[in-house]
């Protein structure tokens, strides 16, 4: 067994791996850095203090130093910097940030943890105002302060990924108007646009004011008398005011002390680790944030600022350090993001990712119902199916809605995890009673409506042939009622209800393609059969006019100022 191993870096890896490898050698001396004076807290649930609904910051705390030295006989040094690593003698240069000491500190085996820090841009006047990063405790309570101190009525806040998205949410619960700044086009970009509108709908609705596909200018104060204590002006000239900034923009390794050391890294500055964790150097394993590691479908590299990965890394860390062969097989990056009533969740790869790949690829778009239609309280779940056109492996999946979408996602990751295609959505028995799920759940709907595709039982067209079809080189049918058809339809759309269908086939010219479409695809399904079955060349809309609705959203609009199809408009 090792003798003594030096752990930098606490939180989701570096605790992780020192809690793991206690359990499997009761004798090691194990000794964790932090530079910090938090060595495992809930990171993941900072935003939600800074709004109040985590009470107490006591909360965030999971493990203290103590509690490591009574539970683990692990020593922990909080407020301790890893200033340099020796590899040739094995040793870890460490600064006590309290009283200045610096002290040499060899090792057996060495493991690094030490995350990712948030980007902060040299945008001009960034460094002549307050502008707030979140990533720790002590971040919080410097938020608190301020909000404390100056009662912000507004805050704008830089970047509308997770983070982002988060803070928004919580700034609101606390009275505070909010504007949110991204460079994109949409918000969430790790999911793909079409998706991301369902939650860009819901912070609208949430009086939340998005700027988007404009990026950051410069910073500066305001004059005496604005109605904001700072300017934030953007790329294209606009002037937002605000009392409080967050910049979320993303993170980065933090991987100098790797670099300064001679360890591989990437031209990103992440840390080149086997499957084993370990890196260039035997006697040293890296885990977290600041790691490169391979995508589980793909097998390209990639990094996945996640905390499950982090934990899940130094498991495998510990367990090759007490000399268990375990490999970690990649990353799905399947992850779940609350915004006020709605559930964002997603696991593998997206459409933008898909096609930069040599990967033939079919997509399917459904809304059922997150349990029994008849239930109070029902509302639609969003759902997009990634999979192979070939074979009908699942490449990748998104949903947007509410309570239980996370456990579709974690259901289809699991089904990923294992090699699963979309015939197997199908036949999953997955628990039902009416509060929780419908009898044919939301996975097998997904798994069904795919499976239609592949064996031949319909042809789909999808919102975004819009702007290459035309009425006079085909028919477009609307099988919704008159109503539903009043209130928004397709340019050149003719109105047939579905119930309708066989008495008006007089109306359907058969020397041309039909194109029909509903509000979710499923009435539509059934036109579609109906007209097969009659000798017509049929599409069916994936999705419907609802995934279409949402894909043309204009930036920062909301449901109900839908515009007429615009083929420059994306």
């Amino acid at each position: 067994m090792v003798k003594k191993v030096v752990i930098i870096g606490g939180v989701a890896g570096g605790a992780s791996t020192a809690a793991r490898l206690r359990r499997l050698d009761e004798f090691a001396e194990i000794i964790m850095l932090e530079r910090g004076p938090y060595v495992s807290f809930a990171n993941c649930g900072l935003p939600y203090y800074v709004g109040r609904i985590i009470e107490t910051q006591d909360a965030l705390v999971l493990q203290t130093p103590v509690d490591f030295l009574n539970k683990f006989n692990i020593d922990v040094r909080v407020n301790n910097e890893a200033i340099s690593i020796d590899r040739k003698n094995k040793e870890v240069f460490v600064k006590n940030l309290q009283d200045g000491e610096e002290y040499k500190l060899p090792y057996d085996k060495l493991v690094l943890s030490p995350g990712a820090e948030p980007i902060r841009p040299g945008f001009e006047g960034i460094d002549t105002i307050p502008v707030f990063t979140l990533r720790n405790i002590p971040d919080t309570k410097k938020i608190e302060e301020f909000i404390s101190n100056n009662n912000p009525t507004s805050a704008v806040i830089i970047g509308g990924g997770y983070i982002g998205l988060e803070m928004a949410e919580n700034l609101s619960h606390r009275g505070i108007r909010v504007t949110v700044v991204e460079l994109l086009d949409q918000v969430l970009p790790t999911f793909d646009k079409e998706m991301a509108q369902f939650i860009n709908n819901e912070i609208i609705l949430n009086r939340i004011k998005l700027v988007l596909a404009d990026g950051v200018k410069s910073f500066c104060v305001n004059p005496q008398g604005s109605s904001g204590l700072y300017n934030v002006r953007t790329q294209s000239g606009q002037n937002l005011e605000a009392d409080l900034i967050i910049m979320s923009i993303g993170v980065r390794p933090e991987s100098i002390l790797a670099k300064e050391a001679g360890l591989e890294l990437t031209d990103r500055g992440y840390i080149v680790v086997d499957k084993h964790m370990q890196t260039s150097d035997e006697d040293i394993y890296a885990v977290g944030d600041v790691i490169q590691i391979t995508h589980f479908i793909t097998n390209e590299f990639t990094a996945a600022p996640l905390a499950g990965p982090a934990n899940r890394q130094g498991r495998i860390a510990a367990d090759n350090i007490a000399g268990r062969d375990s490999e970690y097989k990649g990353v799905l990056g399947t992850a779940v993001l609350q915004v006020f009533s709605q559930t964002a969740a997603q696991t593998g790869l997206t459409e933008k990712q898909l096609a930069k790949m040599d990967i033939k690829y079919e997509k399917m778009y459904v809304h059922p119902k997150n349990h029994a239609g008849y239930y109070p309280e029902a509302f639609p779940i969003h759902m997009k199916l990634l999979y192979d056109i070939d074979t009908g492996k699942i490449l990748g999946a998104q949903a947007i809605g509410a309570k239980g979408t996370e456990k579709r996602i974690d259901v289809i990751a699991t089904v990923i995890y294992y090699s699963g295609t979309i015939y197997d959505l199908q036949d999953l028995e997955l628990s039902y009673a009416p509060p929780f799920g419908s009898a044919r759940d939301a996975v097998n709907m997904v798994g069904f409506a795919a499976t239609n595709v592949q064996v031949g039982d319909v042809k789909l067209w999808h919102w975004h042939d819009a702007e290459k079809i035309s009425k006079e080189d085909c028919t477009i049918i609307d099988v919704r009622g008159p109503e539903d058809y009043e209130v928004g339809t397709l340019p050149g759309a003719i109105n047939i209800p579905l119930g309708q269908i066989r008495s008006r086939l007089n109306e359907i010219p058969k020397d041309k393609p039909v194109y029909v479409y509903c509000m979710v695809g499923f009435s539509s399904y059934i036109a579609y059969r109906i007209l097969q079955a009659r000798g017509y060349d049929v599409r069916n809309l994936a999705g419907g006019y609802q995934t279409y609705e949402m894909a043309y959203l204009p930036p920062g609009g909301h449901v109900g100022e839908l515009k007429p199809f615009d083929p420059q408009r994306n």
